[in-house]
């Protein structure tokens, strides 16, 4: 969308809208850079507390996809005019406020807008040193890639909108979706990782892709690493799908290949589209062990070695049963 839009070249701009970034990053001074982002999504469920906590767990994740600390947020609400009761709005904003605690930021102030179809999120302002910034460009090949939470939250949410999953099903998905990646944040840039990115709305293909550009690389995956929700699979058996997810599959296009050995439904989770999903990082085959234990140490127990970066003319996607 922001394609062909110049702005003005400005050296203290780290991070710009033209490399698919999570967050843009601009220096302030030789040891400080800001970190910002902004995100907001339609209800995935119909506990408005519980909604409020994974929709700014999904926009804090971009300032830790980047490395850095989330400091200060500010309320989006898109909030209709009518026939929503004022206290499952403030229910939003307190699940909303509580993961900003969590993260150690500061609300600071909002914005509320009219609008038929409610959504929330925050815009975020982080802070990181200009040298460890990272980027979704930077992987290597050699380097392994270590996923830190299931993937299959966009056709959970769908089915459980329709009624077909049962909410303590869906409740598992939800927990993980409001956890923050905090924690895989901080250990990604502590174990030296060259690149990373959060698993979100473009699903984990358009996102890995994402990488794979950036570094001018390609990435493989291997199916039977893959962290994922086991109902997930059965609903895509079931052809539920998102709205999004064929449009993300057009838009991966010939950069995703697939081997031999996989069935429909397992490459149509890899277009799911999810929301405040996990971590992507790559980084140096000697680390990976070493960053997957720390992670399993800190309760990121579904975090997997899932693929590796390797050299490609072109970059790539490649997705392998074993």
């Amino acid at each position: 969308m922001l394609k062909g839009l110049h702005t003005r070249p400005d050296p203290n701009l780290i991070v710009g809208f033209d490399t698919s970034d999570d967050a843009g990053v601009y220096k302030v001074r030789d040891d400080l850079a800001l970190v910002q982002t902004v995100d907001f999504i339609t209800p995935v469920c119909d506990d408005p507390y519980l909604y409020g906590q994974v929709a700014a767990a999904n926009s804090l994740s971009d300032v830790y996809a980047m490395g850095g600390k989330p400091l200060t947020v500010m309320n989006v609400c898109c909030f209709p005019p009518r026939g929503v009761p004022v206290e499952v709005y403030r229910r939003i904003l307190e699940g909303g406020l509580s993961k900003t605690l969590e993260a150690g930021a500061t609300l600071v102030g909002g914005h509320t807008v009219k609008d038929e179809e409610l959504k929330y999120g925050l815009s975020v302002t982080g802070t990181i040193h200009p040298a460890k910034v990272l980027k979704n460009g930077g992987a290597k090949p050699g380097d392994l890639l270590i996923l830190t939470k299931p993937v299959g939250t966009g056709v959970m949410v769908t089915a459980s909108k329709r009624g077909v999953l049962a909410y303590d099903v869906f409740k598992v998905a939800l927990d993980y979706m409001a956890r923050l990646n905090d924690v895989a944040g901080d250990l990604a840039s502590a174990h030296g990782a060259t690149s990373c990115t959060d698993i979100t709305g473009f699903g984990l293909a358009g996102h890995v892709l994402e990488m794979a550009k950036g570094s001018q690389a390609g990435m493989r995956l291997r199916f039977k690493d893959l962290p994922h929700y086991p109902e997930s699979l059965a609903l895509i058996e079931q052809g539920i799908k998102t709205g999004v997810t064929e449009s993300n599959r057009a838009m991966a296009g010939e950069a995703v290949r697939f081997a031999d050995g996989l069935s429909e439904s397992q490459k149509w989770l890899f277009f799911d589209p999810q929301t405040s999903g996990g971590l992507m990082i790559s980084l140096p085959a000697g680390r990976a062990e070493g960053l997957l234990k720390d992670l399993i140490a800190k309760g990121q127990s579904d975090s997997r070695i899932v693929g590796e970066v390797f050299s490609s003319p072109s970059p790539l996607l490649e997705v392998v049963p074993a």
